[in-house]
């Protein structure tokens, strides 16, 4: 496994965990907006580990996340959101797309969220606007390599509890239909799924991974 992270701190210690569960891995640090990085940090990751045949793009936050309600948001404050979840997911794909191609295998899933299929009145457009995109640009990726044996889907996430007190997180809880808040586990359990033989038809694909609370 090949962990990416912005801060290298985080990339290494990600993949100091895996190599002490018994896992073969090494740290990608790198920002995923910026193409020459990518390509320069996934050649490196290839070099220690060989060819990379899945792609998890899973980076969506930038670091200076924050509401904004689009009446009163800086225009020079949108471009993060572009760089991360458009960008950041073209990019990647690309720096790996023409190696799956080549060897007839491939699985790319991005992880995006639930911001990018529904209208919310929260103040979180731009980073709506970077979402959408790159649940876009995933149908047609899967389209254009769909006979090359590659596939490209996309889960939408909604809630996910990443705080260590329950207190903090019952009362989002409450609002989702399952009556808890999404896990980690959850969508690594779908992203199994996405990257193996088994899911070999199914490409193109947005999956809404929510408790229930968003129906399609």
């Amino acid at each position: 496994v090949a962990v990416n992270d912005l801060h290298a701190s985080r990339a290494r210690a990600v993949a100091e965990r895996i190599v002490a569960a018994g896992g073969e891995a090494t740290p990608a640090p790198f920002d995923v907006g910026d193409y020459a990085a990518v390509e320069a940090g996934i050649a490196a990751a290839e070099s220690a580990l060989g060819p990379l045949d899945i792609l998890v793009n899973n980076a969506g936050i930038p670091e200076s996340m924050g509401l904004q309600p689009f009446r009163t948001s800086d225009p020079a404050s949108w471009r993060p959101y572009i760089d991360v979840n458009l960008y950041g997911v073209m990019n990647c794909s690309r720096a790996v797309i023409d190696g799956m191609c080549e060897r007839r295998f491939g699985r790319i899933v991005t992880i995006s969220s639930g911001a990018g299929t529904v209208g919310l009145a929260i103040g979180v457009s731009p980073y709506a606007a970077g979402k959408g995109g790159g649940i876009s640009f995933m149908r047609h990726l899967a389209l254009e390599h769909a006979g090359a044996g590659v596939t490209a889907n996309t889960i939408a996430i909604g809630l996910i509890d990443n705080q260590s007190d329950p207190a903090a997180t019952a009362p989002l809880a409450k609002g989702i239909p399952v009556g808890r808040l999404g896990r980690p586990d959850d969508i690594a359990a779908l992203c199994l799924y996405l990257a193996s033989d088994e899911a070999s038809w199914m490409t193109g694909q947005t999956i809404e991974l929510n408790g229930g609370s968003v129906t399609t």
